[in-house]
C-alpha cells in the first residue's frame, strides 16, 4: 500500500508544494529517503522511527520515502510529521481520505512530540493556493498560521493528536478558532526620555513621516543610539499586508515572530563585524540578511564607518529598489528589503573632533581614513544628516523632567500617521519612494524657493540624486504642516539636513 501526504518546502521566502510518498513492506529492515534530501531530512529516519514506536504504532520493516518533485532540494526537519503520517497511511493505521485534504509540517521529537519549524506562514499560503482544506502545524507556530484565513488550522503538540484528528475529525482541545489574532502594539520607550537634541528629534520625525534615511553625527554619549532605539515608537503599526510580508521573512529565517504579531515594526541593529552575507543576505541557502529582516522597519547601523566597505556598498541597490537580488548556481532569489536606514557615527575615531575643548587626539591622517570609509554614493542615498552636540551635565542631572518642547511618542506618532495618510492619498506611496518625474509634477517651487535651491546646490555641491532627495524631505515637512504647497521655509529646513559638506568640514578641521 502507498501512503501520500501533502507538505511544502522553502524556496527563498516562498514555499512550494511537495508530495511525500511512502511505501512500507516486509523484508530486511531498511529506511530510505530519496528526492534530493539534505542531511536534516535524512536524519528524519531515526526521529520518525523512535516517535512511532514511543506512541505505540506499528513500524514496517522496509520503508521507502520519496519527496516529489525530486529535482528540488529539500531542507530542514519539517518533513518529520508528514513522513510519520505517510507511514501510518501506508500501513493502514491512518485513514488517507482526510489526510490528502491537508498540508502537514512539523518536526518530531523522539517521544512523539511536535516541535516548531520555520516557514509556517509561506507554507500556509502555499496550502491555501493549492486548494487544501487545512494545515496541520505545530502548536508553537499556531499564531503565525492563523494570520492566513480561508484554511483550517490544526495545531498539534504530538503525533497522537494529529492521528486522532485525521482518523476521527476530533480537533485538539487547545486549537483556537481559525481566524487572525487581533493585536495591538504597546511600547514603553518614548522620545520624551531623550533630554535635549531637539534638532535631532525633528529630523527623526521628518524621517518617520516620509520614510527617509537618516545619519546622525556626534560624539559618544550624546544620545544617538538612544534616539535610534526609540525611533520605532513614533512609527505607525504594521498594516495587515505589511505584517504578512514581515512575518513571512522572519519565519523563513527562523526568527521569532511574536513581537511582530503585535504590530511593532522590526528594529535590527547588527554589530559592525557582521559579514556581507549576514547584512545583505545570501549563504548556501540562501537566506535573508539583516536588511530583509528590517523590511518595513528600521535598520540601525551604529559606528557606521566601521562596517566593511563591501557591506556598505552592498546597500546601494536595496536603498533604491527596496529589494535585494541574490544569484546562485541553484537559482536566483529576491528578498524584500524596503527598510529605513538610521546610521550613527562619531566625527573621528576618538569622537572628540570639533569639541570646544579641542580634546581630539586623532591625527589628520586617522580622521581622513575614518571618514573616507564612507563613499559619496552611500552618503548621497541618505536623505537627512544631523549633527548632535553633547548634552550639558546640568541639564541631564536636572529633576525638572523633559522640556516643555519635548513631545511624547504618542503625539509624535499621531503627526507622523497624519502626514503619511496625506502622502498615500495623494500619490499612493511615501515621499521617500517618489521618483523624479513624480516630484516635478507634485512640487511647484516659487521664484524665491528656486533661487534658494540653486544657491545651495552650488554651495553644497548637490548631485541630481541629492537634489531630488532634498525635495522629498521638503515635501514631507510640508505634509507635517498639512500644507499643500512646498514653500521656501520647507526647502530651507530640508537643505539644513542635507549638508553633505559636513563630512568635508570635519576633514578640513583635521
Amino acid at each position: 500500500m502507498l501512503g501520500r501526504v501533502n507538505s511544502t518546502t522553502l524556496n527563498g521566502i516562498d514555499a512550494i508544494p511537495v508530495e511525500v510518498e511512502v511505501r512500507g513492506s516486509s523484508g530486511m529492515r531498511n529506511f530510505t529517503i530519496i528526492g534530493l534530501a539534505d542531511n536534516a531530512v535524512q536524519e528524519a529516519r531515526d526521529r520518525v522511527s523512535s516517535a512511532l514506536q514511543q506512541c505505540g504504532f506499528f513500524l514496517p520493516e522496509r520503508i521507502l520515502v520519496n519527496l516529489a518533485p525530486a529535482e528540488i532540494r529539500k531542507a530542514g526537519a519539517g518533513f518529520d510529521l508528514a513522513i510519520a503520517l505517510g507511514i501510518l497511511a501506508a500501513t493502514g493505521q491512518l485513514l488517507s481520505e482526510r489526510l490528502m485534504q491537508h498540508s502537514v509540517l512539523g518536526e518530531l521529537s523522539l517521544n512523539g512530540g511536535v516541535k516548531s519549524v520555520r516557514g509556517i506562514l509561506p507554507s500556509t499560503i502555499c496550502a491555501l493556493e493549492c486548494g487544501m482544506r487545512g494545515v496541520v502545524v505545530p502548536a508553537a507556530n499556531g499564531a503565525e498560521a492563523r494570520l492566513i484565513s480561508g484554511v483550517q488550522h490544526i495545531e498539534v503538540s504530538s503525533l497522537g493528536e494529529a492521528v486522532t484528528y485525521l482518523n476521527r475529525g476530533e480537533l485538539p482541545q487547545d486549537t483556537p478558532p481559525s481566524k487572525p489574532r487581533e493585536v495591538r502594539a504597546v511600547s514603553t520607550r518614548s522620545m520624551s526620555d531623550v533630554i535635549g537634541q531637539e534638532s535631532a528629534k525633528r529630523a527623526l520625525v521628518i524621517a518617520a513621516a516620509g520614510g527617509h534615511n537618516l545619519l546622525m553625527i556626534g560624539p559618544p554619549g550624546c544620545g544617538k543610539s538612544m534616539m535610534a532605539e526609540r525611533f520605532s515608537s513614533i512609527l505607525p503599526e504594521l498594516r495587515r499586508e505589511e505584517m504578512l510580508e514581515v512575518v513571512k521573512i522572519h519565519s523563513v529565517a527562523g526568527m521569532p515572530v511574536e513581537g511582530l504579531l503585535t504590530g511593532v515594526r522590526p528594529f535590527r541593529s547588527p554589530h559592525y563585524v557582521v559579514s556581507d552575507a549576514g547584512l545583505i543576505g545570501g549563504g548556501t541557502g540562501p537566506r535573508p540578511g539583516e536588511i530583509s529582516l528590517a523590511h518595513h522597519g528600521v535598520l540601525f547601523l551604529d559606528e557606521f564607518p566601521e562596517y566593511r566597505r563591501s557591506a556598505l556598498e552592498g546597500l546601494r541597490a536595496p536603498l533604491e529598489s527596496g529589494a535585494v537580488n541574490i544569484s546562485r548556481a541553484r537559482g536566483a532569489f529576491t528578498f524584500p528589503a524596503r527598510f529605513q536606514l538610521i546610521a550613527a557615527m562619531n566625527p573621528c575615531p576618538c569622537g572628540r573632533l570639533g569639541m570646544k575643548d579641542n580634546s581630539c587626539r586623532c591625527s589628520p591622517v586617522a580622521v581622513k581614513q575614518y571618514l573616507g570609509k564612507l563613499s559619496g554614493p552611500i552618503l548621497d542615498r541618505i536623505d537627512l544628516h544631523v549633527e548632535l552636540e553633547p548634552v550639558p551635565i546640568s541639564e541631564v542631572s536636572s529633576d525638572r523632567g523633559p522640556s516643555v518642547d519635548s513631545e511624547h511618542s504618542d503625539r509624535l506618532r499621531e503627526r507622523v500617521v497624519a502626514a503619511r495618510d496625506r502622502q498615500i492619498t495623494r500619490q499612493g506611496c511615501l515621499n521617500a519612494a517618489l521618483d523624479s518625474s513624480h516630484i516635478r509634477r507634485i512640487i511647484k517651487l516659487d521664484a524665491r524657493s528656486l533661487a534658494l535651491v540653486e544657491s545651495a546646490a552650488k554651495r553644497l555641491n548637490l548631485s541630481a540624486r541629492g537634489f531630488f532627495r532634498m525635495m522629498r524631505c521638503a515635501l514631507t515637512i510640508a505634509d507635517l504642516e498639512n500644507n499643500p504647497q512646498v514653500e521656501s521655509r520647507h526647502v530651507a529646513e530640508a537643505l539644513s539636513f542635507r549638508s553633505l559638506e559636513r563630512v568635508n568640514r570635519y576633514l578640513n578641521a583635521a
